[in-house]
């Protein structure tokens, strides 16, 4: 700690290691950093005040790393934290497992100890046996800069990463002998102005594009289906109109996974939603005689929500992914494209629209897909519809609202049942990794990369695990709303205690007194009893400056009126 402290007050260099770091990030885009100053990283701020990235400051580097993802979520721009050695380290790498199976791009800039004591194990503060070892495990990546000549290539290697394949976290740390030193013999980045006059920009790395040969093959395939069945998935997400055209040139019933909602419009004529996983849904992918699957892992949290195993591919299956490997798991394709979504997507489409109307597809899936519909209401679970209601509501109450889940009960039936206006405007935890904790800090995140309205969906156990992030988003005058699911404990993990015969064993959990609580926060709070507040509510603090937590209870009455009247795929 005396060394760390002593070395702050000595001449500095022209231009240090960290100084010229976030330059490099300026020039890739960046424009917001979530970080907690600690000894270890304040040098990666000396720079800071001379660019014009933000410094978003969390209560703990969990919190950081779920802000930093769901600003990616909502902006499409890549969010960057800058972490200490040791413990802020294992404190993100809950965020970045959840960031890595959700195919997040996410950039943790981290110290590590000197050159001459990293991995020593003489006891230095914050010293991890194989820091760098560690995260490469929940990281595309994990790098170390010895040289300082290696910043630049390293950062473009980071980016790279993000734009060139499947994207997810990077982790790049550098040592505090490293950032501290004179890198004024680094190359730089262009300077703004040279920027603006010659128009250079950062270095791209695309996804490939489609092999055209394939494509003709996929196109063959299609136009000889009897019964076809689209799934997109989360790679999709930006794809434009042409996700919903190849749907229809198809003619083929279509689900969306859970971070692929809203690529088509709700109560599309194609659409059955993200009910994969229902009974009747597994039936009609199970009989389709192809299976075209574009932008998706197929992955359990998305297809098996169940957990039994039940779900499974008879057909021809078509895989179309930025990920090689990706391509022949958990089901192997019969036909495998290794390509850019929204390339493949448009070569599809300009050659069923290139085939003539002589051979236009027909397959009658509309009426297919209403029928279906009337099935899959049945099979949604009882206290789904007022859960879905509200959700609804949200969405057509609140214009362009992004809604941020946690894992927790109102989450997993919208998962389900809700229909997202555009891409981008539903996201939670309860894929892939599927932590608890995500959805207070991971909405800062999304309101902080969008300036849309936000809410996060929470519930009364998951949020005391980042709660402190509340502070956080007083402190940025954000008018979040949190809505906060009471079902006195862990409601989810008792009900599957109670089914199984187990002993209801540290679920009933003390809830606290949330009004108290808020004001602590610098938050205010309302307790919602009524569909008319609640719209009074969402009218007012919306367009507040502060965040504000709606504690909503599972068993109030207005949800089951609500309920009633709901209907799904609307």
């Amino acid at each position: 700690m005396t060394q760390a402290i002593q070395d702050s007050t000595t001449t500095m260099p022209s231009v240090t290691c960290g100084e010229l770091l976030v330059q490099w990030l300026e020039y890739y885009g960046v424009d917001t950093v979530f970080g907690i100053p600690g000894v270890h990283t304040v040098e990666l701020y000396r720079g800071l005040p001379n660019t014009g990235i933000r410094h978003i400051t969390p209560r703990h580097e969990q919190g950081a790393g779920f802000m930093s993802d769901c600003y990616y979520r909502a902006s499409g721009k890549v969010g960057v934290c800058f972490i200490i050695t040791g413990p802020g380290m294992t404190n993100i790498m809950t965020a970045m497992a959840q960031a890595l199976a959700d195919s997040i791009p996410m950039l943790v800039i981290s110290s590590v100890n000197r050159v001459a004591q990293t991995g020593s194990g003489e006891g230095h503060l914050h010293e991890l046996h194989d820091q760098q070892g560690m995260v490469s495990k929940v990281a595309l990546a994990s790098k170390t800069i010895w040289q300082l000549e290696a910043l630049p290539k390293t950062i473009a290697q980071a980016f790279a990463l993000f734009n060139g394949g499947r994207p997810g976290p990077v982790h790049i740390q550098l040592p505090i002998d490293v950032i501290t030193a004179d890198a004024s013999h680094v190359a730089k980045p262009p300077s703004k102005a040279q920027t603006i006059l010659n128009q250079v920009t950062a270095p791209q790395v695309r996804l490939p594009a489609p092999n055209p040969k394939q494509l003709d093959l996929i196109v063959k395939q299609l136009t000889t289906a009897k019964n076809p069945v689209l799934l997109y998935g989360g790679g999709c997400v930006d794809v434009d109109s042409d996700a919903q055209n190849l749907a229809e040139l198809i003619d083929a019933p279509t689900f969306l996974t859970i971070n692929a909602k809203g690529l088509l419009p709700p109560a599309h004529p194609l659409s059955l939603g993200s009910n994969q996983s229902l009974p009747t849904g597994r039936t009609l992918i199970g009989d389709a005689d192809v299976v075209l699957a574009i932008g998706t892992e197929l992955g359990e949290t998305d297809y098996d929500t169940v957990l039994d195993g039940g779900f499974r591919i008879n057909g021809t299956l078509i895989r179309i992914d930025c990920d090689a490997e990706q391509l022949q798991r958990p089901f192997i394709a019969d036909i495998a494209v290794l390509s850019d979504a929204q390339m493949a997507i448009s070569g599809l489409c300009e050659r069923l629209r290139n085939q003539g109307s002589d051979q236009s597809l027909n397959h009658q899936a509309a009426q297919q897909v209403a029928d279906v519909k009337q099935v899959m209401s049945q099979e949604m679970p009882a206290n789904f519809a007022g859960q879905n209601a509200l959700l609804k509501l949200l969405r057509d109450e609140v214009k362009d609202v992004i809604i941020v889940g946690d894992s927790t009960q109102p989450v997993y039936s919208g998962n389900h049942g809700f229909e997202a206006v555009k891409t981008r405007r539903w996201f939670n935890s309860a894929t892939g990794y599927g932590t608890l904790g995500y959805g207070l800090p991971a909405a800062i995140g999304a309101m902080l990369g969008s300036n849309q309205p936000v809410i996060s969906l929470i519930g009364d156990g998951g949020i005391q695990f980042t709660i402190a992030e509340l502070i956080c988003a007083a402190e940025l005058e954000l008018p979040l709303i949190v809505l906060l699911w009471n079902n006195q404990g862990y409601g989810e993990i008792r009900s599957y205690m109670e089914k199984g015969g187990l002993p209801l064993i540290g679920v009933n959990i003390k809830t606290p007194d949330f009004e108290p609580l808020a004001a602590g926060f610098g938050a205010g709070y309302r307790r919602i009893t009524a569909k008319q507040q609640l719209l009074d509510a969402l009218n007012k603090d919306t367009n507040g400056k502060r965040p504000v937590i709606y504690e909503v209870d599972e068993a109030d009455e207005f949800l089951q009126e609500m309920g009633k009247s709901f209907t799904y795929f609307s």
